[in-house]
């Protein structure tokens, strides 16, 4: 069987709603992304070749996003658009400027395209499986272009509108190369998978393998790079492959062919770490690996590499090599930690405040196929360099207006402002503004931890390690003391994703440390509270305004451990969970106390065995500050709720977001009117609801969030009390968690989400027909 596979009829740009906005994206002026950029998993890079200034890098929590100035900014591509694939880099037309291919969403079957500078996308075809590895697109014959898809690969003549299977060819593709000295009509071309490399000699119809002298099939890292300059012709290959020690002997790593395939061997690889025992404890390996390489057919004999550290000084360190001899001699280029020099690579927040560089592989490479000097890379930064490696500026973030420049010297440069780019990456779960001094706003992040504004939100201020909280990782939720300024409790964890499913599928680990910090100086720095807490994801806090100034009462939330209560202001508590959940289930998510006195709390989802449990899940109230508990739920058992909402006129009122579960339509949005006695389901737009937020000027408008597995929008706006939803398509960004508002703020709303930071947008959104 031939294996082919056809157009499929564009499914965007048909019958969608627009937005008033100035360039005619949905979204782009009416939302904007508020806070620090970068500081999640990012993917996929890619640099036009016809114009370097644009760019494309993906997200691993559904984001994609474009760049038209080299990287300086970066705008979100619409969700209705496309959403992100982490494991296949997009390609761009070798020739016909604003052309790009890229595979959308988790699956990655379908092959979409955009002619608009990545403005609006089209469906080309669909493959069997997702796509892997790279879509390649030979610039002599842009027609033809190679993909991989699951375990095996595929082959084009019509820019992608129909696949033939490349028989023969098996794995998980890595990369690509058409050999440009070859005759167009009868291609030469070069398929690497994670099992091995194979040549095809005619246009893709049969391969060969070719893989005589490498020690190990399990290639990790391919490109080629091949020219015709008269009757000369220059064709090199490159792979990356597994090392091993062998007694002092390291094989694997960095391989070259210089033969068309037909034979490898080993780089000469003079600079390159050849350490053969960690250098200190922080090392990845005895020995370094290497993870990527690349080249280009306009320099074929220049070649860069990225590698895992023996240790965090140099020459031990992750960094990224040059050749320009074919691999014969190599220099680091990359040079970040400002504890040892040289340096030349732009500090960000991370660096600056701690001194120091946090080392890694990189999760993608890219580097311009016509302009050598330009490489790009990414992992939860992204660093650029426009010159060879000369210097690396970061594409993540950006040093706001007015301040020294951080790079030179050792040490720490703690306190300098940041201000957002539009590479937002990171989940947000709360927005503040703090309530005695207005200009200072504050963002619970995961991963970033705590962020700080003194401007209203312009520019951000990362915590300092002087007074950062022992659990950097996440903070979920502030509690402010009503009467003093500055004081604020927080709920910090070294344990991300909660209730999201990350931790309900058990794909994260759901233990680890955590705990309540106390700051009195406006959120600048944090001191835990221990006395009496465990050490568990504290996901929740607040304090009851009606207790003493000085010995507040205090009440938190631990996932896994159920509710605490301190009365001295958080300097020692007691577990108050009788009647609360199971003994193999104390998730508590969230905590709220209702002026009326009413406390309430919400254990969310257990799975074990694939089977969600029912014990402890569900809404509890206490009349009794704790002492009690009584679950409210019962009536309508819920077995993934992920947040609520008391109304704040009538504790008898409260919103509840739920999940699907074991293939049973039980998400929504649901609504008692009668303290729980009785459930309604208001409305089901996907499979995981979060909650419902309440205007507090505007009776009966009530915005509902979806977080994963949102099939549109994943914001909705109820104007009539529940009756009727309508969509809030504007935002790029499909999974919303909370709804925030501010004071001084008419017209406006804040939204946090999962993985697309915090956005800043009309509170209604006025839609025009297409």
């Amino acid at each position: 069987m031939k294996g082919t596979w056809t157009a499929i009829t564009p499914f965007c740009l048909l019958g969608l709603t627009s937005f008033s906005t100035a360039d005619g994206q949905a979204g782009n002026s009416a939302w904007e992304p508020v806070g620090i950029s970068g500081g999640g998993g990012m993917f996929s890079p890619a640099i036009s070749p016809v114009d370097g200034r644009y760019m494309m890098v993906h997200c691993d929590m559904s984001g994609a996003y474009t760049t038209e100035d080299g990287g300086r900014n970066w705008r979100m591509i619409h969700h209705a658009q496309l959403t992100s694939n982490t494991r296949c880099r997009p390609a761009f037309h070798p020739t016909r400027a604003g052309i790009v291919y890229s595979a959308a969403g988790w699956n990655g079957r379908r092959l979409m395209v955009s002619e608009d500078w990545g403005r609006h996308w089209i469906q080309r075809s669909r493959l069997p499986h997702g796509l892997r590895g790279e879509i390649a697109v030979d610039v002599g014959k842009p027609d033809f272009m190679l993909v991989g898809a699951g375990e095996k690969v595929f082959h084009s003549h019509d820019a992608g509108q129909s696949w033939s299977e490349c028989k023969g060819v098996t794995g998980e593709a890595v990369g690509f190369h058409f050999d440009q000295t070859s005759p167009a009509a009868r291609r030469t071309c070069f398929a690497a998978t994670t099992r091995g490399i194979w040549r095809s000699r005619n246009g893709g119809k049969t391969w060969t393998e070719a893989v005589r002298g490498l020690p190990d099939k399990r290639v990790r890292s391919f490109s080629g790079g091949s020219r015709k300059s008269g009757s000369r012709k220059t064709l090199i290959l490159f792979c990356a492959v597994p090392s091993r020690l062998e007694g002092q002997r390291i094989i694997g790593g960095l391989h070259r062919s210089l033969d068309g395939g037909d034979t490898w061997e080993p780089v000469p690889g003079r600079g390159l770490n050849k350490d053969t025992k960690r250098f200190d404890r922080w090392a990845s390996g005895d020995i370094a690996q290497y993870h990527w390489v690349l080249t280009t057919d306009t320099l074929p004999r220049r070649v860069y590499a990225w590698n895992s550290n023996t240790g965090i000084a140099q020459p031990h360190h992750a960094t990224v090599y040059r050749s320009d001899d074919a691999g014969n001699t190599w220099r680091a280029t990359f040079n970040p930690d400002p504890r040892w020099e040289p340096t030349n690579v732009d500090r960000y927040y991370v660096t600056a405040e701690d001194g120091q560089f946090y080392q890694g592989v990189p999760y993608g490479v890219a580097v311009n196929a016509r302009n050598p000097d330009q490489v790009f890379f990414v992992v939860s930064q992204g660093y650029i360099t426009e010159n060879g490696g000369k210097t690396w500026f970061c594409a993540h973030t950006r040093l706001a207006p007015g301040q020294k420049s951080p790079n030179k010297g050792r040490g720490r440069r703690p306190g300098l402002r940041w201000v957002c780019n539009g590479l937002v990456v990171t989940t947000t779960w709360n927005y503040y503004q703090d309530p005695f001094r207005p200009r200072l706003h504050y963002i619970c992040y995961t991963d970033i931890g705590f962020a700080r504004s003194e401007d209203r939100g312009r520019t951000w201020k990362w915590w300092s390690e002087a007074g950062r909280a022992p659990w950097r990782n996440t903070c979920y939720e502030l509690a402010f003391d009503p009467a003093i300024p500055g004081r604020i409790w927080g709920a910090f964890s070294k344990v991300h994703d909660i209730p999201n499913g990350n931790i309900i599928y058990n794909r994260h680990r759901s233990t680890g440390g955590g705990g309540i910090c106390l700051s009195e100086d406006f959120a600048q720095t944090w001191k835990s509270c221990t006395g009496g807490l465990p050490v568990a994801p504290a996901t929740s806090v607040v304090v009851d305004p009606g207790s003493r100034k000085r010995s507040r009462t205090l009440f938190a939330g631990f996932f896994g451990k159920g509710v605490f209560r301190s009365t001295d202001g958080g300097r020692t508590w007691k577990a108050v969970n009788q009647g609360l959940g199971a003994e193999s289930n104390m998730r508590v998510t969230r905590v709220h106390l209702h002026e009326d006195g009413s406390l309430y709390t919400l254990i969310t989802a257990r799975r074990v065995a694939r089977t969600f449990r029912p014990e402890g899940v569900g809404l509890y109230q206490s009349k009794d500050r704790g002492e009690t508990w009584n679950c409210i739920t019962r009536g309508q058992p819920f077995l993934w709720p992920k947040d609520f909402t008391v109304d704040p006129r009538n504790s008898r009122i409260i919103y509840l977001g739920n999940c699907d579960t074991g293939g049973r339509e039980t998400g929504g949005l649901y609504r008692t009117t009668d303290g729980g006695r009785s459930w309604t389901r208001l409305a089901r737009k996907g499979r995981q609801h979060f909650g419902a937020y309440l205007h507090p000027e505007k009776k009966g408008w009530i915005y509902m969030t979806l977080t994963e597995g949102a099939p549109g929008a994943g914001l909705w706006l109820s104007r009539d009390n529940g009756k009727t939803f309508e969509a809030m398509e504007g935002i790029p960004f499909r999974n919303v968690q909370r709804v925030h508002f501010l004071p001084g703020e008419k017209g406006k709303i804040r939204v946090t989400t999962f993985g697309g930071s915090v956005w800043r947008g009309p509170e209604v959104e006025r839609k025009r027909a297409q």
